[in-house]
């Protein structure tokens, strides 16, 4: 028996049934890892060959750790163990067997680029103009047909049916297949060549499927192909293992109803339930299990916890996202500081990525590491490192980077040609491509007489001397900013290149505006005694430095949005933006009662990431765009149990619990040294 001596006994009952349809509903934080990969182990020491197991995940990383542990757990080598996504799976199918279908075996896997391309040559050649034709919502509709989620004349602009099939004829012209092809290619395969299937049906005879509350309605066609016998045969060894309340990507086609399916399908399945969680503390638990009860189509279960009751849940509503962000910061450096942990240790989770500025900027200034993930960091985003670009080059002429990133941005005419010839001109005179373009621009070469495009290049120049003249050394830099957005017509410039999609290009616009507004309230923080373009720009600087000191302990706080953080834990964790609008989010509300349940799933997420303890923040009003709007606390807090939670206004830190802090401190290092 593979060694399995600290599992529970539904733990160790899940990775002893081996035969026939299993479902196991795995809670979070319920181990659900180890008991797939001790299930994988067993089976291989009972004397299952590699080769007859398939175990079928979500994502390259999962695949890799799960057969890792495999091999940790039995010492073996898995040459012939097949652990994979669905869609490298179907990849593997179709290498050996798509030649049944027409293609060559060396076909290609299109990214999306390739893809966006074939769909404008198939916009030509069926004579529909690509003006104002969003290749990315196309795709995204020929990606919902192809999978089965909407159909021609069912939820579908049939305007567009016959570009599709043109798209598709010339894939196959290509020998080249989408990402959707991966997953519908092998089903068409399967269902016009049952010899085919009965093959894959005899080498796979012990299947796996892990996060199947994730799986979509295709993903689970193909599974169902792979696992159904003939009629009257004895039923065969499938293992589901999800969580009804963790499924959050309805949006991407993923459908929590794929486990009421499967006990339909397969009757006579097999449940087992974890529900003992080895991750949080009962209050966490409680909360979790109070708030999800409201939802009303799931599979019931209760997580219970062996790690005793906890700090209580402490709710704070703060006035705005400002004191919201400084609430979050300060309080991250008082728990490390007292209970001596590590920036690693919290999670900061985020309902969207567009709610990250004013946590970032609270982090830059109180020195606090943190990565960005499950979104683009509020100062990497185009249009912010657009606006940046302008403010860096002002304050250093020098600056060859920043100088190519807005030369033509918005377009002014700087075409190839003459930024060609700037840049050869620098590189004869081992000069900076400023001086380059002064010399350009007065023509001091003979090369450059006749080069086009030196009245932009004259213009250009005269806008950044001006600003320079403005802003250097000067106060009332937003006020500043705002007018050179203004004068280099950066909404124009949006409005061109979103010309299908206002409402993106009025949201980066927004994103602008939101730095120009944390300009003011810089510049308006009475303890900021120079509030100049220069000390401006060395803090922005700050925001995306690399720490480079190899403190491998120091580590990072992690900013998120929920999605990102499914599957990971911290220590304590700051839920953001527990407001009516974002928890659930507005739209989900139009939508219905079935998007507030996922919404609802999405909160318990959050909640469960939390080991030890957890923050939440509601605030009283919230910009949006340039103007502040009241809030309300999310109606899924007064879901959580009552007696978990601590209620507080969020207090601004005074000096005197900076002077006790401060004391504190040097009262603990006077200990270590004597």
């Amino acid at each position: 028996m593979t060694p399995a001596e600290d599992l529970n006994g539904p733990q160790l009952q899940a990775v002893n049934t081996i035969e026939g349809p299993l479902l196991i509903i795995a809670g979070a934080g319920s181990g659900k890892t180890r008991v797939i990969t001790c299930r994988i182990a067993n089976m291989l020491d009972r004397g299952i060959p590699q080769s007859a197991i398939l175990a079928l995940t979500f994502t390259n990383k999962a695949a890799r750790e799960m057969e890792a542990r495999v091999k940790e757990l039995t010492g073996k080598k898995l040459q012939n163990l097949t652990v994979s996504t669905f869609h490298a799976f179907g990849a593997k199918v179709l290498r050996d067997e798509i030649e049944a279908l027409g293609y060559r075996s060396n076909f290609s896997i299109y990214d999306e680029v390739d893809r966006d391309q074939v769909i404008k040559d198939s916009l030509h050649e069926c004579k529909v103009s690509t003006e104002g034709v969003d290749l990315y919502a196309l795709g995204q509709l020929f990606s919902n047909v192809k999978i089965g989620r909407v159909s021609w004349g069912h939820g579908a602009n049939s305007e567009y049916e016959h570009v599709y099939e043109e798209y598709q004829r010339n894939l196959k012209l290509y020998n080249a297949l989408d990402f959707d092809d991966l997953l519908a290619l092998p089903i068409r395969l399967f269902e016009r060549y049952p010899e085919i299937l009965s093959t894959y049906r005899s080498r796979y005879r012990y299947i796996m499927v892990d996060e199947f509350q994730d799986t979509s309605f295709i993903q689970y066609r193909l599974m169902k192909l792979l696992v159904s016998g003939t009629a009257g045969s004895a039923p065969r060894n499938i293992c589901v293992v999800g969580d009804d309340d963790q499924s959050i990507y309805s949006w991407r086609g993923a459908n929590y109803e794929n486990i009421q399916r499967f006990e339909e399908d397969f009757p006579g399945v097999m449940e087992i339930k974890l529900e003992q969680n080895y991750r949080s503390t009962t209050t966490i638990l409680e909360a979790a299990n109070g708030v999800i009860s409201n939802n009303t189509n799931r599979k019931e279960k209760r997580l219970w916890s062996g790690n005793g009751g906890g700090k209580p849940i402490e709710i704070f509503y703060p006035k705005n996202e400002s004191d919201e962000a400084d609430f979050i910061a300060e309080q991250i450096k008082r728990i490390k500081f007292h209970e001596y942990m590590r920036y690693d240790d919290f999670g900061v989770l985020l309902r969207t990525n567009s709610m990250s500025r004013a946590i970032e900027e609270a982090f830059l200034s109180l020195n606090i590491p943190y990565r960005m993930s499950g979104g683009t960091s509020f100062f990497q985003r185009k249009e912010i490192k657009d606006i940046l670009s302008y403010l860096r080059l002002i304050a250093n002429l020098e600056d060859d980077v920043n100088l190519l990133r807005i030369i033509n941005t918005p377009r002014r005419g700087i075409g190839k040609t003459s930024i060609a010839a700037i840049s050869e001109l620098a590189s004869k005179n081992r000069s900076s491509l400023w001086d380059a373009m002064t010399r350009f621009s007065r023509a001091e070469d003979a090369l450059f007489q006749e080069a086009m495009g030196r009245a932009d290049v004259q213009e250009f120049m005269a806008l950044i001397e001006k600003s320079r003249e403005e802003m250097l050394g000067k106060r009332g830099l937003s006020q500043k900013t705002r007018s050179l957005v203004e004068k280099i017509d950066y909404w124009g410039y949006l409005v061109t290149e979103f010309s299908k999609n206002e409402k993106l290009a009025r949201w980066k616009f927004g994103n602008i505006e939101s730095l120009i507004q944390s300009m003011v309230v810089w510049e308006n923080d009475p303890d900021n005694l120079d509030p100049t373009l220069y000390p401006y720009l060395n803090r922005i600087s700050l925001i995306t430095r690399d720490d480079g000191d190899g403190d491998a302990d120091k580590g990072k706080v992690n900013l998120m949005t929920i999605h990102s953080s499914k599957g990971l834990e911290f220590p304590v964790v700051f839920i953001a933006g527990a407001e009516e609008g974002i928890m659930p989010h507005a739209r989900s509300v139009e939508e219905g009662e079935g998007s507030i349940e996922e919404e609802r799933r999405l909160f318990y997420v959050a909640i469960t990431r939390a080991r030890d303890k957890l923050f939440i923040t509601s605030c009283r009003t919230r910009r949006k765009q340039q103007s502040s709007s009241e809030c309300q606390p999310s109606p899924f807090l007064a879901e959580i149990p009552q007696h978990l939670i601590e209620r507080h206004e969020a207090v601004q830190k005074t000096s005197e619990d900076e002077d006790a802090e401060a004391a504190a401190f040097f009262t603990r290092m006077k200990a270590l040294y004597t």
